[in-house]
């Protein structure tokens, strides 16, 4: 069986719409994942488009029907855009999908309608969405971590081809002698690019597939290795930290330090306020320590209302300096639950592998050792484990 220009287009009608549906699905089962309503009906309008413009038969077309069909391609392209820009950054410009369609329509109103041309109406048509698909391969050629630069730049590729196609479509028409193009000629460079475009389209919704994979993916690692309530690194990926670190320590001579750090009088709040008045006062001693530690530090919920902070090359001394900021910054802190107000304080234990070794389970212990005689000598304090010996 040979297909022809129409089958390939209908078929790339029907297959842009089918992922399109598959896309909606997408998103009504991940609520999170940006950027996939643009993309789906950017798909939709592109597969409805494709099948507007190429199921008519014949030598007479519907002129209308021509210009309803280009106009709704660009505005697809348009969300295509949208959809990358969302999500890449959450945000987007509305007025792309209509500048693009408002574009298309004014220009194939004049090629098909008012002076028509086919030449000319390929011609503009093709730099227009040419133009449209590189500005689409430029915003997703961008410096990021793998595994999502890989999808960017396969998507990024399939759109810089597609508009290379249409830039030399565009070219070759343009040096074509007048009344000899037909759109559905069987010629080898219409069949050609028809089919390379097909291919590229299919290649830019697979790589959109493929980054909202790889999204999906690195949120779920990053959910496996944060506290769902304060967003600190939880216990296993701390520890794992912590071991990545000590290695270090042991073979370049570096020193750490650890503080542990436990809500005064936790349980009493519990019973007092509630426990989402016990959740809020987490949250907020977790908001504060992260604005105060370091960049290399390493913040973590330890468990229940214990946290413990991992300093690299930091000794007993600095790190003292540091908990007790982060001591008295909490202590000052006022905060209000329903028209209550709550104030809080912490203990804190510091230790240093100068004193107790590279071995975290170690650092742990003193820390955790020093934090308790913290408290048994009046709570809401900096207690050095060093101190503790003497």
């Amino acid at each position: 069986m040979i297909f022809d220009i129409r089958t390939m287009l209908m078929t790339m009608s029907l297959l842009t719409l089918l992922f399109s549906g598959l896309l909606i699905l997408a998103g009504l089962h991940v609520g999170n994942a940006r950027g996939v309503q643009q993309w789906a009906l950017g798909s939709l309008y592109i597969g409805l488009g494709l099948g507007s413009a190429y199921i008519q038969q014949g030598p007479i077309y519907n002129t209308w029907l021509l210009v309803f069909a280009a106009t709704l391609l660009a505005g697809g392209l348009g969300l295509q855009f949208n959809g990358i820009q969302v999500f890449k950054t959450g945000r987007y410009n509305k007025y792309i999908p209509w500048l693009l369609a408002g574009l298309m329509f004014i220009q194939n109103i004049w090629f098909v309608v008012i002076d028509p041309d086919i030449h000319s109406r390929v011609i503009a048509n093709s730099l227009l969405y040419g133009l449209g698909n590189a500005a689409c391969a430029q915003a997703l050629f961008i410096r990021i971590e793998q595994p999502l630069r890989t999808a960017y730049w396969f998507t990024g590729t399939s759109f810089a081809i597609f508009a290379t196609l249409l830039l030399a479509r565009a070219i070759t028409i343009f040096n074509a002698q007048p009344e000899t193009y037909s759109l559905y000629s069987p010629a080898a460079f219409n069949t050609a690019s028809v089919f390379i475009g097909i291919m590229s389209e299919m290649c830019v919704t697979f790589g959109f597939v493929l980054m909202l994979n790889s999204r999906l993916a690195a949120e779920l690692q990053k959910l496996a290795l944060l506290d769902p309530l304060t967003g600190a690194l939880n216990r296993r990926s701390l520890e794992q930290e912590a071991d990545r670190l000590s290695a270090r320590c042991t073979r370049t001579g570096d020193i750490m330090a650890v503080m542990m750090i436990d809500l005064d009088d936790f349980k009493s709040i519990n019973d007092r306020y509630g426990h989402p008045v016990g959740d809020a006062v987490l949250i907020n001693l977790a908001e504060v320590a992260q604005k105060i530690i370091r960049r290399d530090d390493y913040f973590a919920r330890y468990g229940g209302e214990e946290f413990c902070i991992l300093l690299p090359s930091t000794s007993e001394k600095d790190a003292w300096i540091l908990a007790e900021r982060l001591r008295q910054t909490y202590a000052d802190m006022l905060m209000k639950f329903d028209g209550k107000s709550l104030h809080s304080t912490i203990s804190i234990g510091v230790s240093d592998s100068l004193h107790v070794g590279v071995e975290f389970t170690l650092l742990i212990a003193a820390a955790d050792q020093a934090m308790y005689i913290a408290k048994q000598e009046g709570r809401n304090r900096v207690m050095l484990h060093s101190s503790c010996l003497s």
